[in-house]
């Protein structure tokens, strides 16, 4: 006895359902795209009139200045990413931070003798506040590890290292660094070398010698 199969009729009216399903779903994914579309655009325009009314506090006030990286963060919008369009013309921001991370090589730069390119955020802080000025605008230390990441454009030299709550910020590239040499030299009587004995022997900071090892 033979099995009745499906008939083309049948097979033809499955196939008919499931492309209207699939182009129902795909016009309905449309709408919803067009309408997010809509709300960023939207959402970016009043952030540009935010930015327009409170020019002077966001460039001043680095807490107000965190907000408002946020807020462009929140719609994909980088004011640092370029020195041109609206936001450095508006704003300014983007020549505050290049300002910034220059005056942040000049402390690395300046220091580097002393911790071998390795310098905790708090101290690179203090420095560039101290470089600036007490009439210079106020900088945070999130205005900092903004800074250093815009200098990742110019290669590898530049490194923020999570450590026990804070940051270690590194200005010279690991392979670059003689650090690792110098000690190497020091261990080959004894075999090993510690923390302490690096500091007595090299006058080097504890951060930096822990950073070899």
């Amino acid at each position: 006895m033979h099995r009745r199969g499906v008939g083309a009729g049948a097979i033809a009216k499955r196939k008919l359902a499931e492309a209207k399903y699939k182009e129902r779903g795909t016009v309905l994914a449309e709408d919803q795209l067009a309408q997010m579309s809509k709300q960023l655009d939207m959402f970016k325009t009043n952030l540009e009139e935010f930015a327009s009314k409170h020019k002077q506090e966001i460039c001043k006030n680095p807490e107000f200045r965190v907000q408002f990286q946020d807020m462009c963060a929140t719609i994909g919008v980088d004011p640092l990413a370029s020195g041109k369009g609206f936001w450095s013309e508006m704003l300014g921001v983007g020549d505050f931070y290049y300002e910034l991370g220059v005056q942040i090589i000049e402390v690395c730069l300046a220091l580097k003798h002393k911790n071998g390119g390795l310098i905790i955020l708090e101290e690179l802080h203090q420095q560039v506040l101290k470089g600036r000025g007490k009439f210079a605008q106020d900088v945070r230390q999130d205005d900092l590890l903004r800074a250093i990441k815009k200098l990742k454009v110019l290669g590898n030299g530049f490194v923020i290292i999570p450590v026990g709550g804070t940051y270690l910020i590194q200005s010279v590239p690991a392979e670059l660094n003689m650090d690792h040499t110098v000690v190497l030299q020091l261990a080959e009587k004894k075999g090993y070398v510690t923390v302490n004995e690096i500091r007595s022997s090299l006058k080097w900071e504890t951060e930096r010698a822990k950073q070899v090892l």
